[in-house]
């Protein structure tokens, strides 16, 4: 966060990131992704120029000497301070996080709690214009697929997304779920019952894609609910998403770590300025 400022290279950044996982003797969890693309899901570090009044997207972790992973994203102003449309979809994120945070523990369905920010953001959405209609039928729909393309989270352990290699319908699903096959919400990695020592991820965001845009205008694909004007305007926006770590414990759940990454966005103004 402190490095982030106008002239500075996205490669830079994210390779300061990605060296101070290897000086404590371990390694990054996956290659760090830090961008100002962050409608990009995995966009890598460029050659290109922080500039100001963008945002920037880190994604990155790193592994202990045990190679349990860290998995954490920050969305920052460059300039230091969110612009007043910025804040707008920041605030909406930071609300579907700390949501997030509030219904996980044991026995409820992470799928559930995937679809209740998926109502929440679309009604939040709704007050800024973007998205119109009912709620219950815009996320039935999908329609909340064009801000949030990914699912709330994952898994993790040894692997970020844990034994991904095994198949997220035998790692995240069971005999109780299994994945959707409509767009966005299949992306979900995570749908089963949350039990007491989980890590999973809560990583919801909002993105603003131009080709889902123009793909979606040009077919009229939901577009009963979404305003599809507006959107226009959002294209150069990017995206923002805030991720933290969660363990699942008795009766609820807590943030993974001794400290906690500055996400609520006076904190992050406050935190680059020191």
């Amino acid at each position: 966060m402190k490095l982030i400022k106008p002239g500075v290279t996205e490669k830079f950044v994210g390779g300061q990131v990605s060296g101070i996982a290897g000086s404590y003797g371990a390694m990054v969890s996956f290659p760090t992704i830090f961008s100002q693309h962050g409608e990009i899901m995995h966009g890598n570090p460029s050659m290109a120029v922080l500039e100001a009044g963008r945002l920037a997207l880190c994604d990155a972790g790193a592994e202990t000497m045990n190679n349990y992973c860290s998995d954490n994203t920050r969305t920052m102003p460059v300039s230091g301070k969110f612009t007043q449309r910025q804040l707008e979809i920041y605030s909406i994120v930071e609300a579907c996080h700390d949501l997030a945070l509030e219904l996980s523990k044991p026995g409820v369905k992470y799928y559930d709690v995937h679809m209740d920010i998926c109502r929440l953001m679309t009604d939040r959405l709704k007050e800024l214009g973007l998205m119109k209609g009912d709620t219950e039928e815009a996320v039935r729909a999908g329609a909340h697929a064009m801000f949030l393309p990914h699912g709330l989270g994952h898994m993790m352990g040894m692997d970020v997304h844990d034994m991904e290699s095994l198949d997220q319908r035998y790692v995240g699903f069971d005999d109780e779920i299994q994945p959707s096959t409509q767009f966005g919400t299949s992306a979900l990695r995570m749908g089963r019952r949350l039990e007491k020592g989980f890590v999973v991820t809560d990583e919801p965001g909002i993105y603003f894609i131009p080709a889902l845009i123009d793909s979606w205008k040009a077919t009229g694909h939901c577009k009963e609910f979404l305003n599809f004007e507006l959107l226009e305007t959002y294209k150069d926006f990017g995206g923002i998403r805030i991720e933290d770590d969660i363990l699942i414990t008795d009766n609820g759940c807590r943030i993974i770590g001794k400290e906690q990454i500055p996400y609520h966005p006076k904190d992050v103004e406050d935190y680059m300025a020191s």
